[in-house]
């Protein structure tokens, strides 16, 4: 008797690897959301909108607020625990999608027509004192106000969306290259960001009718038209999450819906995540880099802009290579852990390359005003931002039972969500402090918040030498093969 060569279907490289591009593509879709107007940061206070600083850092910001305030990423973890891959990726569609439009309607017409302009005009505004830990201060557009109710749900879903999809590629890549498929999903992701920053201010540029004394026509950005877009992009990114449902239940129907029936989440099980000091070493590691990353994303082309005197396409253009860069080279990392290992000396080098790129950011880059610098140090955060995430993630699975992957996924996003909560409304309001009386975004000077960022990379490279010193000692095995 000839015996099958595929017994399921994730022993099947065709199958495993198309479920991969369809969670890949809906976070690949969600990203771009969370970044579509973070190259027109700098426009804001001249658009339709009329943002400050402070304003869009509070609307940032409230992406992670129900997650880290509510503990909504520790209840998700719980349900893709006890529901599975298959519910969960489903529902953080649906919620990215209705967050998403809220977001896209506070930018139009009909929202002040509506009337809810004046509702929210009266609504929310929370004194900017030192209590308030909420995205709502006296004083911001009614605009700013619902896009930060709406960014709160679609924060709920990318958020969910994200240990889902980590657990999803755990459950079809085990003993296969898991480490080179969740750096190909990181990839994917990485191009959204990559797609936002040059569709963005392309999608928002309007012509004015005026001119100035050379003959060029005056620009002006509005953000309806990019919202609009990448709010049409979640409706397909729920499809792929359907899609992808379809080939997990038959996998499960396969293997007798183990996922779901065998070894039930218990909530005591949590207490296994908790007491774990290595968990606590790779969580804090992943809130200061992360921290360092996703609201720098936010700042980077007012930043550039600033530093060299140029417009936001050509601030879109320099960033362009940040996340192209990483896109290009996480895949090849994964599958050298896969066969090599070195993770945690992968985590080591990332932390030591973020330093120096936000250094030159910072203390550098406004002095010699290069581009050519910008660029190379764009890359290189880039390579960074490689080596990181391609070593952090597939290494959770050598930390925690196998049942309660799903949470440990949604503790260390809780934790993460904290960090980028704080920093990405502290930056907004700190940029608006240290250039107090500044009128011209072009003006601003970004020394101190870049700091900041450098500050985050020297505790992150410290909790990354302390975490190889304990995998040497305790031997989890971040240093061996994952194959």
């Amino acid at each position: 008797m000839t015996e099958k060569i595929h017994k399921f279907l994730d022993d099947n490289p065709w199958a495993r690897w198309s479920a991969l591009v369809l969670l890949a593509s809906a976070m690949f879709f969600g990203y771009i959301f969370v970044d579509i107007l973070s190259p027109l940061e700098s426009e804001l206070p001249t658009s339709a909108l009329g943002w400050s600083a402070t304003d869009y850092g509070n609307y940032t910001g409230a992406e992670t607020f129900l997650n880290v305030f509510v503990f909504f990423l520790i209840f998700a973890g719980i349900i893709l625990d006890k529901m599975g891959v298959r519910f969960t990726s489903i529902l953080s569609g649906v919620v990215m999608l209705v967050g998403g439009a809220m977001v896209y309607f506070s930018s139009t017409e009909a929202f002040v027509t509506s009337g809810l302009k004046e509702v929210f005009d009266g609504w929310l505004n929370i004194p900017d004192a030192w209590w308030n830990f909420t995205p709502f201060v006296e004083g911001m557009p009614a605009s700013a106000k619902f896009a930060a109710i709406g960014f709160m749900i679609f924060g709920c879903g990318v958020e969910m969306a994200g240990i889902t999809v980590s657990r999803g590629i755990v459950k079809w890549f085990t003993g296969k290259e898991m480490a080179l498929a969740m750096g190909i999903e990181m990839a994917i992701a990485r191009i959204g960001v990559a797609v936002a920053f040059v569709l963005g201010p392309y999608l928002a540029a309007t012509g004015t009718g005026v001119f100035d004394a050379e003959g060029n026509e005056i620009i002006r950005y509005e953000m309806d038209k990019p919202l609009a877009f990448a709010a049409l992009l979640l409706c397909i990114g729920l499809i792929c999450f359907i899609a992808y449902s379809v080939m997990d239940y038959k996998l499960e129907k396969q293997k007798g819906n183990t996922e779901e029936k065998d070894d039930p989440f218990k909530v005591s099980d949590l207490k296994y995540i908790f007491t774990s000091k290595v968990f606590w070493i790779v969580s804090m590691l992943c809130v200061l880099y992360y921290s360092a990353i996703f609201p720098f994303q936010n700042y980077a082309s007012g930043m550039l802009r600033s530093s060299l005197g140029i417009t936001p396409d050509e601030a879109a253009d320099i960033f362009f290579w940040f996340p192209l860069g990483a896109a290009a080279i996480t895949p090849f990392l994964g599958a050298y852990l896969d066969k090599k290992g070195k993770g945690a000396t992968m985590l080591i080098f990332g932390s030591i390359l973020m330093i120096v790129c936000h250094g030159i950011f910072a203390l550098v880059l406004p002095v010699v005003q290069s581009k050519l610098l910008a660029y190379a140090a764009i890359v290189l955060l880039g390579i960074s931002f490689s080596l990181v995430p391609a070593s952090l993630w597939p290494s959770v699975p050598k930390l925690v039972d196998k049942k309660v992957i799903g949470s440990a996924y949604a503790v260390i996003f809780w934790i993460q969500n904290i960090g980028l909560y704080g920093f990405r409304k502290g930056i907004g309001s700190l940029l608006d402090a240290v250039n107090n009386g500044v009128a011209d975004r072009m003006n601003y000077d970004y020394t101190i918040p870049m700091l900041v960022f450098v500050g985050c990379g020297v505790a992150a490279l410290f909790f990354s030498l302390w975490l190889k010193l304990v995998d040497k000692k305790k031997g989890y095995g971040l240093e061996e093969p994952n194959m």
